[in-house]
């Protein structure tokens, strides 16, 4: 397969009107490339996915057919906001399939990261399998691919966009998004109409919430780290951190420590936020938070979510520490 090389002669797209350029071309070559086929994406609700279906759905409409597999490890309200975003508002063709239990169950008691990581991929690729061979007349598969993923995948990582494909695979790819950087990808699709916090959604692992409620799975657990998660986002939204900060999550880890509630000694898990800057996720610095944000962070955790008493504030940057801890 011929690598993809972007043009030196190639404008960066910083404006509406550089995007609106771009937007009216793919539309054209997209049309011309699939005609009257149908195309079929794994739709994610991350920022490339969601660009990808945007822009298909305006060039060939009902003709897209988007599968969004719910695994039960995304963060609160993403799915939904799938549903909302796709399925009510661009009136997409949406299949949306909620697998948590069967994820789940596969993950009860595994504790080691990378075989969660496995069984996560694995399923999911299972399950996507499943709902594509539900359908009739698909002939293309399109990928959110981006020219990072292109670049990092010649020596430095392997990435599910590139290379990772079956040799007999009988759908040609759809890949409107191959010769941009992710900073064009949000220009691009804002001027798709996609709503800024979609376009401007911060960087989560395929695995989602699996790698971040450490350890052996649990639905109380996770459960507790998804509502601190959505607490933490909406509080950095609240002072102006999430368009300053590259990536912020919390990760809980499986082990409990005694505390006081209502007079009571209270056993929870500890909530740990972490939040770094990074250009290339390679080195990642940390983010100084405001202590009057932290302890308002701190009150709203220990108060609102049922089995955390503790907020600890992760402060290792990358190296040593991942910016993931798992």
């Amino acid at each position: 397969m011929e690598k993809i090389v972007r043009p030196s002669s190639m404008e960066r797209i910083t404006n509406f009107g550089l995007a609106n350029k771009f937007i009216d071309e793919q539309v054209d070559l997209i049309r011309k490339q699939v005609g009257d086929k149908k195309v079929l994406l794994a739709l994610s609700g991350g920022v490339d996915s969601s660009v990808v279906a945007a822009l298909l759905i305006k060039a060939i409409g009902k003709q897209l057919v988007c599968v969004h597999v719910n695994h039960g490890l995304m963060r609160k309200g993403e799915s939904e906001q799938v549903i909302e975003v796709f399925g009510e508002a661009l009136d997409a063709n949406l299949v949306y399939v909620d697998a948590t239990d069967r994820f789940l169950d596969l993950l009860k008691d595994v504790s080691d990261p990378e075989k969660k990581r496995k069984i996560i991929g694995n399923e999911f690729i299972k399950v996507f399998d499943e709902e594509s061979a539900k359908l009739d007349g698909i002939s293309f598969l399109a990928q959110g691919t981006i020219y990072p993923d292109i670049l990092e995948s010649d020596g430095v990582k392997a990435h599910h966009n590139v290379g990772g494909l079956p040799e007999d695979m009988e759908m040609s790819l759809v890949e409107p998004l191959a010769l941009l950087y992710k900073d064009e990808v949000r220009v691009v699709g804002e001027a798709l109409g996609l709503p800024h916090a979609m376009v401007y959604r911060q960087p989560f692992p395929g695995p989602g919430l699996g790698v971040r409620c450490l350890g052996a799975i649990t639905r109380d657990r996770l459960h507790a780290l998804r509502e601190a998660d959505a607490i933490l986002r909406e509080e950095f939204d609240n002072c102006g951190l999430s368009e300053k900060v590259w990536q912020y999550f919390i990760a809980v880890p499986d082990f409990k420590s005694v505390g006081v509630r209502d007079s009571k000694r209270y056993e929870g898990w500890p909530a740990i936020i972490r939040a770094v800057n990074t250009t290339d996720a390679m080195t990642a610095t940390i983010e100084e938070i405001p202590y009057a944000v932290l302890h308002k962070i701190t009150n709203r955790i220990t108060a609102e979510v049922e089995g955390i008493n503790r907020v600890l504030l992760d402060l290792t940057p990358k190296p040593v520490g991942t910016i993931e801890w798992e």
